[in-house]
């Protein structure tokens, strides 16, 4: 069996028709996929998409992309009063008496209760188990300098406002890095026992190493199948298995050799043939490694 971590199927702008895309999957060996969220509204409906489909999980976050439009108080009102998301354990609230935000490993801090309010549950009140619960995950969170969509100083502020959120429920967290690890390794320094993984990794050595001393899962995709970078290349193959995270970040960076067309869960099993042909060992072991590990990160 085969995971695929990381997509965006349940986007309304992805072109192909998703029922169909999950029945590949299957096809494919790939059992069960991870919708991933990046703004409010977005992940609202990866958690609307995953309750209609069994083996399809969901996480709840902002992209650092998003950021800029994150103290939009329509969003938040639409979210707060949305009844969809199912979070397993239950908690009293998640702002103190003072306003100040609960964060478990580290002093409390001044926090602007958007990005909290919008995971914030009601159905925890009424209780819920494993079995119906659908958000795994808080994520994609993180920086990104490369395109710089939005202002740095918002970026941390919303990296951090949410890492508390998801030390508060106690969810792993999909991280999302981009010309910017100096700054993020910084803002991870401040917080303890933090799980998570570093999704569509594709930076240095020395980044990777830093992850997996942080105890962080690195989870690579279509990339790696299809890079001329030398550096990169010597990366992937470098990457322990057991920390190895499988992802097609669909539509987006389709493997080889479905180049040019829009990439779908089917195609993570590509993404296993790459890494169990650069390691010299079965694709059956790296999907057994990989599926444990997801297993293991996200509790599914």
């Amino acid at each position: 069996m085969l995971i695929d971590t990381h997509c965006h199927i349940h986007d309304v702008d992805y072109s192909l028709d998703a029922e169909e895309v999950l029945l590949r999957a299957h096809e494919a060996g790939v059992m069960k996929v991870v919708c991933v969220g990046t703004d409010e509204l977005n992940s609202e409906l990866a958690v609307e998409f995953a309750k209609k489909h069994e083996g399809v999980y969901a996480t709840v976050g902002v992209h650092p992309h998003e950021i800029k439009d994150v103290f939009d108080y329509s969003a938040l009102d639409r979210l707060v009063e949305s009844d969809s998301f199912l979070i397993v354990r239950p908690v009293d609230s998640i702002y103190s008496e003072n306003g100040f935000a609960l964060g478990i490993n580290r002093a409390p801090a001044p926090i602007n209760t958007r990005a909290a309010d919008v995971f914030l549950n009601k159905q925890n009140r009424q209780g819920s188990t494993v079995d119906d619960r659908k958000i795994i995950a808080i994520g994609e969170i993180g920086l990104d300098y490369f395109y710089d969509h939005s202002p740095r100083d918002k970026q941390i502020e919303a990296l951090e406002i949410q890492i508390d959120l998801a030390l508060k429920y106690d969810l792993p967290i999909v991280f999302h890095v981009r010309d910017a690890y100096d700054d993020f390794w910084s803002v991870l320094d401040n917080f303890k026992n933090v799980r998570g993984e570093l999704h569509c990794f594709s930076d240095t050595m020395a980044n990777a190493e830093e992850g997996l001393k942080c105890g962080l899962y690195i989870s690579v995709n279509g990339m790696s199948t299809f890079t001329k970078n030398e550096a990169q290349k010597e990366m992937f193959a470098s990457i322990p298995l057991n920390k190895l995270l499988l992802e097609t970040d669909a539509p987006y960076l389709t493997p080889t050799p479905f180049r040019g067309k829009v990439n779908e869960p089917a195609f993570v099993r590509n993404v296993a043939e790459h890494h169990a042909m650069i390691r010299g060992i079965s694709v059956d072991a790296v999907a057994d490694a990989t599926t444990t590990n997801a297993c293991k990160l996200f509790c599914i």
